[in-house]
């Protein structure tokens, strides 16, 4: 055996070893993040929301009271408790009435189900279809429907912690963000430190005109069906407009599931004002995706409808409700990491 070769053998073995150590330690981060994914989850909602509000808590701080004008923790906590305090009104004028009707709902669904099945049994279609033993099925069942409505309760409040935490964590990464960030750089060779920086800023700019931007549809959204829902006598017409509003931040799927809700209510009045409820929503919805989402959207994020579509299925299947609302954000960072360190880079190298 040659000299060569023995000096080789040494450090061959310890880069084998170091491989398999490495992946080892792989394997136990992966297998970690997989335990603890829910909480990874909600670590990373609750930042990507402290970056989206980054630029409405500096528009606070440009606020003046002759003086005075908040600094950047005043400024935190007026936004905080401004949005506390209209979720509490909201809660305060709307949960009373709203209880009182759903448990009245409630006790008369076995009735109301009763009757509707009484009229889908005259369409000569439906009858001829067999919906007879269908209906039956439906009567016995019908009578469950309150236990099972309460009984997902304790899975609500589960949710409601969530919430309160999430909250809560993002305030705390307004507060102490920066420090988290520059913590997160310093990781990072000194060489390539300024422009991963500039491309994080540049990312973090963009995703506060996404949130503008859905601000200004949620907006739309929500006026419009106040007016449509005064004019055609919906019940709880504007808790449904303040809900679709809201549910409006996750795109295309939030206002699909409220707008359900409000298909509900119309149904406890007439099919008539189903029908009319129904045809709203399909007008509005072309509306929306043919003249406002472009203007609005591709204007403040520069992101495609295919892509926001995409960025929605993946984040609904890794996470549910919170990865649809921070889908489009985070598609809006990928799409800026992808741009100047891929697409840029083999542009870069092609014209070399």
């Amino acid at each position: 055996m040659s000299p060569a070769t023995q000096t080789s053998d040494p450090i061959t073995n310890r880069n084998l070893r170091g491989d398999i150590l490495f992946a080892f330690a792989l394997g136990i981060a992966i297998y970690l993040a997989w335990v603890l994914r829910d909480v990874l989850i909600l670590l990373y909602v609750s930042a990507l929301f402290a970056v989206v509000l980054a630029p409405v808590v500096r528009g606070v701080m440009r606020l003046r009271i002759g003086r005075w004008h908040p600094n950047h923790l005043t400024a935190i906590l007026i936004l905080t408790f401004g949005l506390l305090l209209l979720g509490i009104l909201f809660f305060v004028l709307t949960l009373p009435p709203l209880i009182r009707d759903i448990t009245i709902f409630l006790k008369e669904l076995p009735q109301r189900s009763e009757s509707i099945v009484a009229r889908m049994q005259n369409v000569p279609l439906l009858r001829r279809m067999g919906f007879g033993g269908i209906a039956d099925k439906l009567k016995e069942s019908a009578s469950q429907y309150a236990g099972a409505a309460l009984y997902s309760l304790s899975n609500w409040a589960g949710k409601l912690f969530d919430i309160i935490t999430g909250v809560i964590l993002t305030v705390y990464f307004m507060i102490e963000g920066k420090h988290a960030y520059l913590w997160l750089l310093s990781m990072v060779p000194a060489a390539r430190r300024q422009r991963l920086d500039t491309t994080l800023q540049r990312a973090s700019v963009r995703m506060g005109r996404w949130l503008l931007g859905q601000l200004m549809l949620m907006l739309i959204l929500g006026v419009t069906c106040s007016i449509v829902f005064s004019l055609l006598h919906i019940r709880y017409s504007f808790i449904l407009a303040i809900l679709l509003g809201v549910s409006n931040i996750i795109p295309v799927v939030g206002a699909l599931v409220t707008g359900s809700l409000a298909l509900l209510v119309a149904a406890m009045d007439s099919w008539t004002k189903v029908l009319s409820v129904l045809a709203f929503g399909l007008i509005y919805a072309q509306v929306e995706n043919a003249y406002l989402t472009p203007r609005i959207m591709r204007t403040s994020v520069d992101l495609a409808g295919t892509a926001v579509i995409i960025a929605l299925l993946v984040g609904v299947s890794l996470a549910g409700v919170a990865g649809a609302i921070v889908a489009v954000p985070t598609a809006v960072l990928v799409t800026v990491l992808l741009d100047e360190y891929f697409i840029d880079s083999t542009a870069t190298a092609g014209s070399e």
